[in-house]
């Protein structure tokens, strides 16, 4: 099987309504939260500032968008990852962990030590494989989520 390579690049505005689209598919992938995303539309928003401030990565295959991650800016030695999407289909092909690896060097290049996530809890799995480690709760608008950590090489 052929596989294409993945690259990855900044988001640009235009893409704002697409990449809502693709963390909505996303997020009611799995059933967890399905009900509350139904019920709650407006909990999916991409701000318009991330985009512009450069904070949003998109991984695109074939030029086709297959996911996009969010790394808010450094504070106290930490960057969040506030948000990694990957279409459902694309989903345990490598998206994911190349939007991780592209976060890493960003977080470095910010002078971070790590990345900090609150994960969808039916994700942990993900976060685990790229080398996040559980280091505690947080409370989210749907109920508890674990807190990870990934340390980052500078």
């Amino acid at each position: 099987m052929l596989t294409h390579p993945i690259s990855i690049r900044s988001a640009r505005l235009a893409e704002r309504d697409a990449l809502d689209d693709l963390q909505r598919r996303a997020s009611m992938h799995e059933p967890m939260y399905r009900a509350e995303l139904a019920a709650h539309p407006d909990a999916i928003d991409l701000p318009a500032e991330q985009i512009t401030a450069g904070l949003v990565r998109v991984a695109e295959q074939r030029g086709v968008v297959v996911g996009f991650a969010v790394l808010l800016g450094a504070a106290a030695g930490a960057c969040e990852l506030d948000g990694l999407f990957v279409e459902s289909e694309r989903m345990r092909a490598g998206v994911g962990r190349r939007l991780v690896d592209d976060a890493k060097r960003i977080a470095s290049e910010r002078g971070a030590t790590r990345i900090e996530v609150v994960a969808n809890p039916q994700a942990v799995a993900f976060y685990e494989s790229v080398r996040f480690i559980a280091t505690g709760q947080a409370q989210t608008r749907f109920g508890p989520a674990p807190r990870m950590s990934l340390h980052v090489d500078r």
